[in-house]
């Protein structure tokens, strides 16, 4: 058996020659090593088909530039690897184009977010419903303003115990709020 190199480098020179029996088996030999190939990159049988197609185009439109005296196949692959990053590139520039602008998806997710049917005195109303301490520490901290560290100085507490307790607080709400 002979090399498939060799093979396709001499029937690359016998086609240059002016042999269309030898050119014919170049193409057909050129589509059967390229084919796994481009199948390994490509997702669809027809985009790889396609793409396929246009590398023979390309190899055909370049032949006067194969040097006889060089192997075949590392030429035939820069052609077809140029050929694949072309498709590739306008593939996803296409895809590109179609794609959602990311600030409109970002006033879509903002208005979902900011409409709710919940308003502040619902709001109000449920913080009233838990324990005094942590309504207390809720309406100091968000509705007066007051730091963790000020709300603890007014209720006399230690300001890690202020924030445990308007964690606690915060987790309650949710739970009322989520049903």
């Amino acid at each position: 058996m002979t090399d498939t190199t060799d093979d396709l480098a001499v029937l690359m020179r016998q086609a240059l020659a002016g042999d269309q029996r030898a050119y014919a088996e170049l193409l057909r030999k050129t589509a059967l090593l390229l084919r796994p190939f481009l199948s390994r990159r490509l997702n669809a049988d027809s985009e790889v088909d396609d793409l396929l197609q246009e590398i023979l185009l390309s190899i055909h439109k370049a032949r006067h530039t194969y040097d006889g005296r060089r192997p075949y196949k590392p030429w035939a692959y820069a052609i077809a690897s140029f050929r694949l990053k072309d498709h590739l590139r306008t593939h996803y520039a296409d895809r590109l184009r179609h794609a959602e602008d990311i600030a409109d998806l970002e006033n879509i997710l903002h208005k979902d977010v900011t409409e709710t049917n919940l308003d502040y005195e619902s709001i109000s109303g449920e913080i009233e419903k838990l324990p005094e301490k942590q309504s207390t520490i809720l309406r100091l901290m968000h509705q007066q303003g007051y730091t963790a560290k000020e709300t603890a100085q007014k209720m006399g507490m230690n300001e890690s115990a202020v924030k445990v307790a308007a964690h606690r607080a915060y987790r309650i709400l949710r739970k009322k709020l989520e049903r």
